[in-house]
């Protein structure tokens, strides 16, 4: 999102967003700032939100005025300024719902800043911190590319200026998948950048999609994808169920047949053939609306908590779980086969 809006005095009371954030740092949970637009790598056949847009990376200072402009529009509100109505209502709604949640964290966008020098990150970390004292974590996305170009000296920098958690999409762990959805990295390179990651101190949150592979890649895709998770040991796996969304290249070879959707209760059986091999002291996570299988009750079958389930001391609890979701008719279940889910 980019905002025009100047007072008659010339004062600029917007600043820029972008389009996607984890659940985890959205809604009143973090402040968004814009230091990347878009994707750098933007070849993921499974992705829509780049498509067509071009990677930049900010000028430094132009990151800095939005700091400097949310400080000011955050003095309005709590000041209860006269000017506040010269402030674009998406900003103003995203600081006021910061302020409402302690003013603690912030999600750094769009999808890899760590891609951005590390004396530019460093720079705009401390200005965050220098300007905001109450924060107690900034988070971003990143590749574990990127993760893995980076020195392990820089990460530490980087750590220690202020940003503390990584959100790095996995999606699996199984080189076949990652070739089939073109995602630019091997089970190796993940490995590394993640056990990177945890070195330099930061917190991790690994991100992964059942039935990425469809049918005829299931059991390698859930077996391989714990493997690597093992290696990392990351601090949270977050599931997200593959949506096959249209304007992508994999929604084409699903409509000509060349990609077959697993069923509800197929989907299950992955994660649980996951799980079963999985030796992580983490958590594992079903925060999105897509883990849509339901209990015997007929209400959600996992908690959409951020904090998801700790390992290994709630591993069988998540087993009984999938049992108990396999038990269900699957007409009760969120089945992506219906149709292309055309939104996120």
């Amino acid at each position: 999102m980019k905002n025009s809006n100047n007072s008659e005095d010339g004062e600029n009371y917007s600043f820029e967003t972008g389009p996607i954030r984890p659940p985890s740092e959205g809604g009143v949970h973090s402040l968004l700032l814009r230091p990347t637009r878009n994707c750098p790598w933007n070849r993921c056949t499974f992705c829509p939100v780049y498509k067509g847009e071009k990677f930049h990376i900010r000028e430094v200072d132009e990151i800095k005025k939005d700091i400097e402009t949310v400080r000011k529009i955050k003095n309005m509100i709590k000041n209860n300024s006269t000017e506040l109505d010269k402030v674009p209502r998406k900003c103003y709604a995203l600081v006021s719902a910061w302020i409402q949640s302690g003013e603690r964290t912030v999600f750094l966008q769009d999808s890899n800043t760590l891609i951005m020098r590390t004396p530019q990150l460093v720079e705009i970390l401390e200005c965050l911190k220098e300007n905001f004292s109450s924060l107690e974590r900034i988070t971003s996305y990143a590749r574990s590319k990127t993760l893995a170009r980076k020195s392990l000296k820089e990460l530490k920098k980087i750590r220690e200026a202020g940003l503390t958690r990584l959100h790095v999409g996995l999606e699996s762990g199984d080189d076949e998948v990652l070739n089939f959805v073109n995602k630019g990295v091997t089970a190796e390179k993940h490995i590394e950048a993640g056990k990177k990651a945890i070195k330099a101190g930061f917190e991790l949150s690994e991100y992964v999609m059942p039935d990425l592979g469809g049918k005829s890649l299931s059991e390698q895709h859930a077996q391989n994808t714990a493997k690597v998770l093992n290696q990392i040991n990351p601090d949270y796996v977050r599931m997200r169920p593959l949506a096959v969304m249209k304007n992508t290249e994999l929604y084409e070879k699903y409509k000509s047949g060349d990609f077959e959707l697993s069923s509800p209760h197929e989907r299950l059986q992955e994660i649980k053939l996951m799980i079963e091999n999985l030796s992580i002291s983490g958590k594992v996570c079903f925060d999105h609306r897509l883990n849509g299988w339901k209990n015997k009750n007929h209400n959600r079958l996992f908690d959409l908590d951020y904090e998801g389930y700790q390992f290994p001391q709630e591993k069988q609890l998540v087993l009984d779980l999938i049992n108990e979701g396999l038990g269900v008719d699957e007409s009760y279940h969120i089945d992506p086969r219906d149709k292309a889910i055309s939104s996120l």
